[in-house]
């Protein structure tokens, strides 16, 4: 692609605009843990919602999504819209609890819950396993993209395009390493308004294209499977994901991956009752309502705003580039970017994937780095260092993840089949996760079992007797729940002053009648229940609506819409009386 000298000048202000920004804050960021991993805690609700979206908005993100569409058409994005009911779930019964809990990281909560050797080995091994190996996982597969996108943009010979991706790792160690969480934060409001402005932008011009003949136009040439919402269970012998058309599920899958997998599965960035950097953002908030705000704007953000843009070029490339299959989709929406925009634009969509890349990247490399140092070297400190030797640490542990995760990229053929292999093993964990914050009884090994228990059923019931979705999954389920149980009651419960210091601290909800006999809080769980289900019509609402404004009846738009309304009000009436 021939870039612009206005195209140049556009990407050149954006990454001075990142790095004065991570000067200005740089001070307030040294002070201690809690300022550089946290922010402070004085983050308002915009700040960290926006910080939330911004992170899962890598720049793999629209290109997946481009190969969803052309693979199953717009039904294909409840592969990832069924998550949320958990992210709906964690808002209203666990943001102000992670907020309250006033750790600093995640992995702090495991020894205010828990006590004893078995809650320092499972701290020290998910600081390890979390904070490094899988975080370098996840940043390796989000450098793959950025490979693809740099290829395909700056024409940069594949065989050298790891250095062109060391070096962008490398600028955004540097920032991140020098302004922590509160830089990171900031810069990533301004990455995502560029980032949606420009993907907005590209929506426009590929419907403005010939081929494509706006919103109608994409109505009377695209096939009508391709424009429906939702997925078809019509279809018993259809398999998950390997179908080309409609997306096709039995209804015991549809139901297993919309009500069951939300709670029971453990994924990066959609953990089971909050965790990893969204964790990182509510523990970031001002107060647990600013905490309880961030993360819904996260939700309605996340489901309503920023897909459709995505939609609309992922349907449009395929009238625009009639040879589109789900292996060059990606490619072609990179395409559309240098074949239909003019100069300046070329340069804001560019700096659009550059900022998604940024985002995500410095938040991996911020919410890695406080494991190792907060989790690890501090929980280990027998020098007793400093707050400010720990900052320093901190930024030094920034680094090191980068260059481990430049390593990991120039390895990422082998490490990314056992990155889904260990994804996969996740049934079974996500319930336990729930489970610790309503029932005194869970303790540390129960987290220990459920961690280990299912590898040893995804390997038995899904690799060795090779029993497909949703039956193997829910078989590990199955196992893992059972497999964790056994060890809560074959164990010792938790001291009584550990769960008395955590219920004091934190006021859950649930059974905790050995430490405080009636739980006063149970109280609130009506309200709580009633504002999950308000929330997701609201969210589901709008996002349905939304697309049947754009692809289909503005009768059924308006069916959604009211529901949506109704489920504002009822939020609204809930929150109000609670």
């Amino acid at each position: 692609m021939t870039l612009s000298t206005l195209d140049w000048i556009i990407i050149v202000a954006f990454l001075l605009l990142s790095l004065i920004i991570s000067l200005r804050v740089k001070n307030s960021a040294g002070k201690d843990l809690a300022s550089f991993f946290l922010g402070g805690r004085k983050l308002p609700w915009y700040v960290a919602g926006i910080s939330m979206v911004a992170t899962t908005f890598a720049a793999d993100t629209p290109l997946w999504v481009a190969e969803k569409v052309s693979q199953h058409g717009v039904s294909g994005n409840w592969l990832w819209w069924n998550m949320l009911t958990g992210g709906i779930f964690t808002t209203f019964f666990f943001a102000k609890l992670w907020r309250r809990s006033g750790v600093v990281t995640e992995l702090e909560f495991i020894e205010l819950r828990y006590s004893g050797k078995a809650a320092q080995i499972l701290r020290g091994f998910r600081a390890v396993y979390m904070g490094l190996f899988l975080n370098v996982v996840i940043i390796g597969w989000v450098n793959i993209a950025l490979g693809t996108i740099l290829v395909q943009i700056f024409d940069i010979p594949q065989e050298s395009v790891l250095w062109f991706i060391a070096g962008a790792m490398l600028i955004v160690a540097a920032y991140s390493a020098i302004s922590g969480l509160l830089g990171v934060a900031l810069t990533d409001a301004v990455q995502f308004t560029i980032a949606m402005i420009g993907c907005i932008i590209l929506a426009y011009y590929v419907l403005d294209h010939e081929a494509v003949g706006g919103l109608a136009g994409l109505k009377e040439r695209l096939p009508a499977w391709r424009l429906n919402l939702l997925p078809d269970i019509n279809t018993p012998d259809a398999s998950l994901t390997d179908i080309i058309g409609k997306y096709s599920v039995t209804l015991g899958a549809f139901l297993t991956f919309a009500l069951v997998q939300w709670w029971a599965s453990w994924y990066p960035g959609a953990e089971p009752g909050g965790g990893g950097y969204i964790a990182q953002r509510m523990l970031s908030a001002k107060n647990e309502q600013h905490a309880l705000w961030a993360t819904l704007f996260f939700q309605i953000a996340h489901y309503c705003l920023r897909p459709w843009p995505w939609i609309i070029v992922s349907l449009g490339i395929l009238l625009i580039y009639p040879d589109t299959t789900p292996l060059n989709a990606g490619s072609h929406f990179i395409a559309s970017i240098k074949d239909l925009l003019p100069s300046g634009l070329k340069g804001l969509l560019i700096v659009s994937f550059i900022g998604a890349y940024m985002s995500t990247i410095s938040t991996q490399l911020n919410w890695g780095a406080s494991y190792i140092t907060n989790d690890l070297i501090k929980r280990n400190n027998k020098r007793n260092y400093s707050e400010k030797k720990l900052v320093s640490i901190a930024k030094l542990t920034t680094i090191l993840i980068c260059l481990l995760a430049i390593f990991a990229t120039s390895k990422m053929e082998t490490i990314d089949g056992a990155a889904q292999f260990l994804i996969n093993c996740g049934a079974g964990l996500g319930l336990v996760l729930i489970v610790r914050w309503f029932w005194w009884r869970v303790n540390a090994w129960s987290e220990i079992v459920a961690t280990i228990a299912p590898i040893v059923g995804y390997s038995y019931f899904q690799l060795y007797l090779e029993m497909g979705y949703p039956y193997g999954f829910l078989a590990s389920l199955g196992f893992t729940t059972v497999c964790w149980l056994i060890a809560t009651f074959l164990t010792k419960q938790e001291s009584q002053e550990t769960l008395q210091n955590f219920y004091t601290r934190v006021r859950p909800y649930g059974n905790w009648k050995p430490v405080v006999g009636k739980n006063p809080e149970n109280k609130k769980v009506k309200f709580l229940l009633a504002q999950t289900i308000a929330a997701l019509v609201l969210t589901y609402g709008i996002l349905l609506g939304t697309g049947e404004l754009l692809l289909g009846s503005n009768t059924n738009a308006m069916y959604y819409g009211i529901a949506a309304l109704v489920g504002l009000l009822v939020l609204a009436k809930t929150i109000k009386k609670a």
